[in-house]
């Protein structure tokens, strides 16, 4: 029974994003689908972030609360070295800045936990992310910076022989689209397909017995948190490209958390599943369900954006606390 919930809370919402157009007299199919389209851009921005936090649990079985805090610090450290040095010169730059950094944590925060309570694992991200933020603002500055990744901003007119008036995208919504897509399809193969990315999972199950069969636990960790830091390079150079490189970009891992709630965090593909969800799901309450909710309650408006994706992401945790595509733990006594 519970099993279909979940189904049934997406049907509801979609039917709701469905009827909501006629509710509020916005009937234009092309306001419609700009609408979708925005939601799907903006669900994969979120998925950039959430699959860093993916990558961690698949190795350490622990919500790697550092996640946000590595996507500034990537960012500041992309938008810093290239008023010095060319954009793609920075980028390799902030690579080896990543890279470097995974071997401290391993080094000096994961090793002397192996073996110890997930709870313990927690808090030294918790630390992690404190010193992070107060680190890369200390050699990299605090001020908003700016990325130019050379993508025009101006909105692009498509679709107007299907709708009228057509639909406007962004062009670094679609470019963040397709960096998406090549991301999850790498890492998709790097977990099933090779010996490292096998073993990351077989860390995540039970570190003692990964290490009796062998398993190095101290490389795998140093391996997994180089790839997260290269993920949160693109999502730091992304959203730093749209928004400016700031303090408030770490704060997009908020956002995250419903996205690998609902995706499972166990799961690659989950992550921009998720993402999507979340993305269209926020867009639609706001602009669709926003205005008869405020007619029908005499509320101020606004602000649904804000809160729907937690509200969401708190049914799937009543009725499925492993995602749409976590992997089900079942405890027997």
């Amino acid at each position: 029974m519970t099993s279909k919930i979940p189904v049934a809370i997406l049907g509801a919402f979609l039917a709701a994003g469905l009827v909501a157009p006629l509710a509020t007299g916005v009937s234009a199919p092309g306001f419609w689908f700009e609408v979708l389209l925005g939601g799907l851009m903006a669900g994969v921005l979120y998925s950039l972030v959430a699959l860093g936090f993916v990558l961690i649990f698949k190795a350490s079985g622990v919500f790697n609360f550092a996640q946000g805090s590595m996507v500034l610090f990537a960012a500041l450290a992309v938008a810093r070295l290239a008023e010095r040095m060319p954009l793609w010169a920075a980028l390799i730059c902030a690579v080896a800045i990543m890279v470097v950094l995974a071997f401290v944590v391993e080094r000096l925060v994961l090793r002397p936990l192996v073996n110890q309570d997930a709870v313990a694992l927690l808090m030294a991200t918790l630390g992690v992310t404190y010193f992070l933020d107060g680190f890369g603002q200390t050699i990299w500055g605090s001020d908003i910076y700016e990325i130019n990744l050379g993508i025009k901003r101006e909105p692009v007119m498509v679709l107007d022989n299907v709708f009228q008036g057509g639909v406007l995208i962004n062009r670094d919504d679609v470019a963040a689209t397709v960096v998406a897509v090549i991301l999850v399809g790498a890492l998709a193969l790097f977990f099933q397909k090779t010996k490292t990315g096998r073993a990351l999972r077989a860390v995540a199950d039970d570190h003692q017995a990964a290490q009796s069969i062998g398993i190095p636990l101290n490389r795998i960790w140093v391996i997994v948190w180089s790839i997260a830091g290269v993920v949160a390079i693109v999502g730091g150079v992304i959203w730093g490209g749209k928004l400016g490189v700031q303090f408030s970009i770490s704060q997009v891992a908020l956002k995250a958390l419903p996205v690998v709630i609902l995706g499972g965090f166990t799961s690659v593909p989950g992550a921009i599943v998720g993402g999507l969800i979340i993305g269209v799901g926020e867009k639609m309450a706001e602009v669709f369900l926003g205005p008869p909710l405020v007619k029908a309650l005499d509320l101020a408006g606004g602000g649904i954006e804000n809160w729907f994706a937690y509200v969401l992401a708190m049914l799937f945790l009543f009725v499925r606390p492993e995602g749409l595509f976590g992997e089900r733990r079942i405890d027997r006594v």
